[in-house]
């Protein structure tokens, strides 16, 4: 940093495998706990350490150690901070767990994210990635967010326009700040509509729906219903290490999509609002023959195929590999090539 020396809330030689939810393992040079925005500006100028930011961990994959600073969102808090005639207006954390404050919105009576319940990581990941779940996106429910310029230490505000979303896609993405945190999420503040629409038309929320013989879900019953089926299909890291959904859900143009489906007339299809089809990378992935498959010490999940998991004690290169042998078989089976997910550092 300049030849500055670096604050006392930087210390050195951390083990990272213990803060990301695949297990694997690797050190921090440096490691930073974030629990205030002040702490951003005080690191902030260029020049050495580089730097990498990091929430819940739940959507990394470590490759070994990391040479520069770590910074460690811990900013919480969570509040209703101004509420109209048309929603109310909800600010929090960038540290906050995302499914906490899915949890916490819904026991106030302010429904709106009850489809992104279970969602791992938090409250700052989440723009960028542009979480989406069962047919809502947070992009639907974004107001803003702010954000540390790490060169200037100057908070920055973006709106949704700003945020650039797309599909599992943002701003922080498009500029690669989610890898070098020359920008830095401290706070995000969501819309929650107070005419509250239901959307079920997801279909194994309904298939869940209609199971449990709810005709006309209230927004709890919805957020129970996703749960019920994430906690189905999705290992708990805590008990098999995993970083979630490993796979983007490709995307492809209409005329691919009816010649896919004309080869294989079971594949799964999502129309798009802007003309393309979303095809299940899960499926894609179990017919080519990986689902419950082992290479090494890591796994594609035998209840999920789109879930890689740490069988016990893997490598990043492990999971590279497993990734990448997925990767060549799709591509070898349907001509589709698939996209990681999670962040390699």
């Amino acid at each position: 940093m300049d030849g500055r020396q670096l604050p006392d809330f930087v210390t050195g030689d951390v083990e990272l495998a213990t803060r990301t939810t695949l297990a694997l393992p690797g050190r921090a040079a440096l490691y930073a706990e974030i629990t205030a925005a002040g702490q951003l500006a005080q690191l902030a100028g260029s020049g050495e350490p580089r730097r990498f930011v990091l929430g819940g961990g739940s959507n990394l994959v470590l490759s070994g150690d990391f040479d520069g600073l770590l910074l460690h969102m811990a900013i919480g808090g969570r509040q209703l901070v101004a509420e109209d005639d048309d929603a109310w207006y909800v600010r929090a954390g960038a540290g906050e767990n995302w499914h906490q404050l899915v949890s916490w919105t819904l026991a106030q009576g302010w429904p709106g994210l009850e489809n992104l319940a279970l969602i791992p990581g938090t409250v700052g990941a989440a723009p960028i990635q542009n979480i989406g779940a069962y047919g809502l996106e947070i992009a639907d429910r974004f107001l803003s967010l702010e954000a540390c310029d790490m060169q200037s230490g100057q908070t920055l505000h973006f709106d949704r326009a700003a945020c650039r979303f797309a599909y599992r896609d943002s701003v922080f993405k498009q500029q690669g700040w989610h890898l070098d945190a020359a920008r830095v999420i401290t706070h995000v503040t969501l819309r929650l509509p107070k005419v509250w629409q239901p959307l079920t038309a997801y279909a194994d929320l309904a298939a869940e729906l209609d199971q449990q013989q709810i005709a006309n879900p209230n927004a709890r019953q919805i957020a129970a219903a996703v749960i019920d089926i994430r906690s189905r299909k999705l290992p708990d890291p805590a008990a098999l290490p995993n970083a979630g959904s490993f796979f983007h859900n490709p995307l492809v143009d209409t005329a691919t999509g009816e010649r896919l489906a004309s080869r294989f007339p079971g594949l799964p299809r999502y129309p798009q609002v802007d003309g393309r089809v979303k095809l299940a990378a899960g499926w894609l992935i179990e017919q080519s023959g990986w689902k419950g498959r082992n290479l090494g010490r890591v796994g594609m999940y035998e209840k999920q195929a789109l879930v890689l998991v740490n069988r016990g004690g893997a490598s990043g290169a492990e999971v590279i590999a497993l990734a990448q042998a997925v990767q060549t078989a799709v591509r070898e089976h349907f001509g589709i090539e698939l996209t990681p997910e999670p962040v390699f550092l």
